[in-house]
């Protein structure tokens, strides 16, 4: 799934519009997935309940990473602060291809994980301030 988003792109009800055949990031969307996942801690949700969220997630975060890694490379060619940001979005990036693990726990772990991955992704981008 490849995405761009440019910064001329118009919002309208939280979704970017991209151009044609692309996905576009809809930041209301996004945020639900968000909540849905972090609500999920607070009970004993069932492995497929996580599984479901987790994919949503991912999907979501791999979006997000393809804008992040653009505004990143417009708004810094080298140095250190690039490098820091690199190695997050270089970890998210390796946490979305990990499973759930064996058990419950780390089904739930996995998944607050990638939850905060992807808030931290949407705030920087719904910040517009670059990165």
């Amino acid at each position: 799934m490849t995405t761009t988003t440019t910064r001329s792109a118009a919002t309208e009800s939280g979704a970017v519009r991209t151009p044609s055949g692309e996905w576009p990031i809809d930041a209301e969307t996004i945020s639900m997935t968000i909540r849905r996942a972090l609500r999920l801690g607070s009970g004993r949700p069932k492995l497929g309940e996580l599984a479901d969220v987790a994919e949503d997630l991912r999907g979501h975060v791999a979006l997000l990473l393809v804008e992040a890694r653009e505004a990143a490379g417009r708004r810094w060619p080298a140095g250190c602060e690039v490098h820091h940001v690199t190695a997050r979005f270089d970890g998210i990036e390796q946490r979305t291809q990990q499973g759930l693990g064996d058990g419950a726990l780390s089904a739930h772990v996995h998944v607050h994980q990638l939850a905060r991955d992807c808030q931290w992704l949407l705030a920087h981008y719904t910040a517009r301030e670059g990165w």
